[in-house]
Parts: C-alpha cells; structure tokens; sequence
C-alpha cells in the first residue's frame, strides 16, 4: 500500500509526527483545507505532468496555477498534465492523494516558488484522505526537490 511506502519515508527522515489522517476527504484543495483546518493556499498541491525527460510532480501553492509560459520558460516544452487513468501508473499515487513521497523510480520533484508564501504546508500523502504537515526545509530535504517559479497566484 502506498501510504505505508509515505509513511517510512516520513518515518525515515524523522518528519513522520506530521503524518494526519482525517475521516473526511481531502481529495481536493478545498476539502484538504477544510479538513486540516487552514487556509487553502497552505495546501501544497502536487501536479503530475509528462515532460520529455519523464513523468514529473510540482509541489505548489494550493490555490496556484501553472503559468504555460514560465513551464515552457524553465523545461523548454509545453505543461502536459498526466491523464487521471495514467497517473498511478506512471506517478505511483491515485489522483486525490498524489504526493511528493514514495513516488515511482525516476519520477522528479520540483518546488515552486508560490509555496514559499506558508510555511509549514500541507502535502497530501498517499491517500484521499490524508496529509502530512511539513516545514518548507523538510520538504525540501525529504523530496531533494529542485525550487522552480513556473506557478502563477
């Protein structure tokens, strides 16, 4: 199960108390937020998009959007979201719970700049019915996410 496979990486980088569970769905930005009691910019959403070198996820403010210009600036090629079919296969989490941990051999993490507006955030973890409470620094080091501005708020 791949919340287990989150929770030793949590668990492994010492960040595992952030862990939370809730009995409601956080399946969207607005649920999550909801459910985790804050604001839904403290959500960090994570998109699953193709790219010629593989499948990659941007961890962005939950309210923010992918600016198709600064994409196309910062990866030379068009934004392509991952179809909802394809995304487990391809990411190694179900759309409602994609995550930037435990993800598929070879898929990169990127950061964006939009979520340095909070600090800690909220990245799902696994399920549609979980999240993790991080600081920006740990998010960083557990993911070794790569800081990108391809995000408009």
């Amino acid at each position: 199960m791949r919340v287990e496979d989150v929770k030793r990486v949590l668990a492994e980088h010492h960040v595992l108390e952030g862990y939370r569970e809730f009995a409601t769905s956080s399946a969207t930005v607005e649920l999550a937020a909801l459910a985790a009691g804050c604001e839904p910019g403290r959500i960090a959403k994570t998109l699953s998009l193709h790219t010629a070198e593989g499948p990659v996820v941007i961890v962005a403010m939950g309210t923010a959007r992918i600016d198709n210009r600064k994409f196309k600036d910062t990866f030379h090629e068009k934004a392509r979201f991952i179809q909802g079919d394809d995304v487990p296969t391809l990411v190694g989490h179900p759309v409602g719970g994609v995550c930037p941990f435990a993800l598929n051999e070879g898929v990169k993490v990127y950061l964006d700049a939009s979520l340095r507006a909070f600090d800690p955030v909220y990245p799902a973890a696994g399920a549609s019915n979980n999240a993790v409470c991080i600081t920006l620094a740990d998010l960083e080091r557990v993911t070794d996410g790569v800081w990108v501005d391809v995000c408009k708020v």
